[in-house]
């Protein structure tokens, strides 16, 4: 059965983002949140471009090989300026919830969907078999996710938007791993059911 993953940088007072993300600008002052993407001396094996710590590489790189399809809401698409026309991840195709219609420079590779439901069924159709997961983020409620994947920055933010808005309730997480370095700690949890 694929499982559902959601995976964001977060700071410590649960920001993906910083003050005023939009287009142009995009996540803000909560830029602080990447970098160590791009600061550490290890090549990832699995995102080109991606210098990472070697615990990160540790870390990262597994999850993203079983990543088949990501899951995002229109605000971090127009955020992000697209992705380039592509996805955050260099091989899953992605599928962006919004009620707004796809803008023109939208690409054949990213689907868009009028409900979480919706886009889940189309990443679960696009992820490509068992093993490979739909990945999200913000666009995701905890109610259905079965892993949570948070690479907290050692950062206050202060404002911006939050990892998870309201829930409707208590959510229960078990630790599966909390690996520390340089400039992020990679926690890992199971969703209770």
């Amino acid at each position: 059965m694929t499982k559902i993953l959601s995976n964001m940088a977060v700071s410590v007072d649960g920001f993906i983002t910083g003050r005023a993300p939009s287009p142009g600008y995009g996540l803000g002052d909560g830029t602080v949140l990447h970098g160590w993407y791009w600061d550490g001396d290890t090549l990832s094996t699995v995102v080109p471009g991606f210098r990472l710590s070697a615990a990160t590489r540790r870390f990262v790189d597994p999850l993203a090989e079983r990543v088949g399809a990501v899951v995002a809401g229109r605000n971090s698409y127009d955020d992000a300026n697209g992705w380039g026309d592509g996805s955050p991840h260099p091989t899953a195709p992605l599928v962006v919830v919004s009620h707004r219609p796809a803008p023109p420079e939208a690409t054949p590779a990213q689907r868009f969907a009028t409900s979480i439901e919706e886009a889940l069924t189309a990443a679960r159709e696009s992820a490509g078999g068992p093993r490979r997961r739909p990945d999200g983020g913000g666009a995701l409620t905890a109610a259905l996710v079965d892993e949570i994947v948070v690479h907290q920055v050692p950062v206050l933010l202060g404002a911006g938007r939050r990892l998870f808005q309201e829930l409707p309730g208590h959510v229960r997480l078990s630790l599966v791993a909390a690996i520390p370095a340089p400039g992020v700690t990679h926690l890992h949890y199971r969703v209770e059911r």
